[in-house]
């Protein structure tokens, strides 16, 4: 794809106007419409500027700026790069500090990079081939071999996932995160409508475990400052309690 419809293809997806683009990168419309059309060819600086007025991911920045012929700003560096180990490092001290709280961090596409001790709670008798590496955490959570069994609220749950990847897709499309997306609905029945306590975003999990039922909500952080790829790719998925009897269930499941 060219750079002026690679242009056009995200300010459409991002729901602006030649207008709006410009006034956010400091050009005018005409600019933009000359960059659109080939008519213009802009500059590096240019190009990084409408990538960071359209909020791209660092990847399709990189992917814009290749469009139009230069080289990639953005490293992407391997996991077992020493270059990130400092932030790896830091990532583990945080899983650790979560403790008794279960907490994962996965890349893009939900692949397992660290975990902390509690997270064995949530997985109790998944099948082991679904625990070979790379884990794929999406797949371990709705697979009929995975957690899906011992999630009392599966339909809403699922909705949860899904919802979540639909609109991943829409804000940046991916033939990867599409075939998945397109397995995990493999694993389901249809879709039904959401039930009366169904809370979008917030929907807790709840989950059979050893030491009882556990309901979780869960937050996701990630690296909005990173320079590289990768790291921004990264996400820290943190397990909370949603209500006080879940918090003392973490507690005595995960003493010692």
């Amino acid at each position: 794809m060219n750079f002026g419809t690679a242009l056009k293809d995200w300010r459409t997806r991002r729901h602006l106007s030649q207008l709006d683009l410009a006034l956010r990168a400091g050009t005018t419309q005409r600019h933009v419409s000359f960059m659109e059309s080939g008519r213009s060819l802009p500059g590096r600086g240019m190009v990084l500027r409408v990538a960071e007025s359209l909020e791209l991911p660092l990847r399709e920045r990189n992917g814009l700026l290749h469009a139009a012929g230069f080289a990639p700003s953005y490293p992407e560096t391997k996991l077992d790069d020493p270059a990130i180990r400092p932030v790896l490092d830091g990532l583990r001290r945080l899983l650790d500090g979560h403790r008794p709280y279960p907490a994962i961090v996965v890349d893009r596409y939900g692949l397992l990079v660290a975990k902390n001790d509690a997270f064995s709670l949530l997985i109790e008798d998944v099948a082991p081939e679904l625990l070979e590496e790379p884990v794929d955490t999406l797949r371990l959570a709705l697979h009929p071999r995975g957690m899906a069994p011992r999630v009392r609220n599966l339909d809403d749950w699922a909705r949860h996932i899904l919802e979540r990847l639909r609109n991943d897709l829409v804000r940046t499309p991916d033939d990867r995160l599409a075939a998945q997306l397109a397995e995990l609905k493999g694993y389901l029945p249809p879709e039904r409508p959401p039930s009366a306590d169904h809370l979008g975003f917030a929907v807790p999990v709840r989950l059979s475990t050893s030491v009882g039922e556990l309901r979780l909500i869960t937050a996701i952080t990630t690296f909005a400052t990173a320079a590289d790829v990768t790291v921004s790719e990264l996400k820290l998925e943190t397990f909370l309690p949603a209500d006080a009897e879940t918090a003392e269930l973490l507690v005595s499941g995960n003493s010692g």
